[in-house]
């Protein structure tokens, strides 16, 4: 034990890593609200405009700023894969199989990127949420060690020698759980509301391998 390195040492560079997770917690938060709020408002509008196209054609040809979104962009992506599976002359291993399960293929691979892109950053919460207190937690147990080393020095065990540097060195516990139940409680809520646009974009891709197929059969 380094007994030699002061107590308010390892207290305050516990606590500067505490604040860098809480810094770096809030600004994940903020950011995933304004991600999947503007994704969610990107989708509502796509949805709306797509589905009252009066066919596929229109609905490839809406406007550039309505094509903004998860949802946008997995239609974009199956639209490209039947113009490419219509040109293609030889045929190449990539449209060879049965159409609708090589375009699902294209429009899940499409859907895993964009739920990729969802779940960035709830590792980094989740990581803080575990992490946090417990290295409040090794703040504290330092700091009793130190505490307890310069009580044994002194000889005396009075109530104000104990009690300041003890306390001083809990300080450390409650800030790491401060720290962690933002992260976890973001983490949760974040994670349920990126179930629930995968499922309306996982609604979206039957509805669009369907509706494609069948404008391909009238062809």
């Amino acid at each position: 034990m380094p007994y030699h390195i002061a107590p308010a040492v390892i207290i305050n560079g516990t606590l500067y890593t505490l604040l860098a997770f809480s810094v770096l917690t809030w600004t994940l938060i903020f950011f995933k609200i304004w991600q999947l709020t503007k994704n969610g408002y990107y989708n509502r509008r796509f949805d709306r405009a797509f589905w009252n196209a009066s066919d596929l054609g229109k609905a490839k040809e809406l406007p550039a700023n309505i094509y903004r979104g998860a949802q946008a962009r997995i239609a974009r992506q199956g639209f490209a894969w039947l113009d490419e599976s219509r040109q293609a002359v030889s045929k190449p291993l990539k449209y060879r199989g049965v159409p609708d399960e090589l375009l699902e293929q294209s429009l899940r691979i499409q859907m895993q990127k964009e739920q990729r892109a969802m779940e960035s950053g709830l590792i980094m919460l989740a990581s803080i949420g575990s992490t946090a207190p417990f290295v409040g937690l090794f703040g504290t147990v330092l700091g009793i060690m130190h505490a307890m080393h310069e009580i044994t020095r002194s000889g005396s065990t009075s109530l104000d020698v104990v009690a300041g540097p003890i306390g001083d060195a809990l300080v450390a516990t409650a800030i790491g759980i401060a720290v962690a139940v933002p992260a976890v409680l973001a983490y949760n809520f974040f994670l349920r509301k990126v179930k629930h646009v995968r499922t309306g974009l996982e609604n979206f891709v039957t509805a669009f391998i369907h509706t494609a197929l069948t404008a391909k059969g009238k062809e």
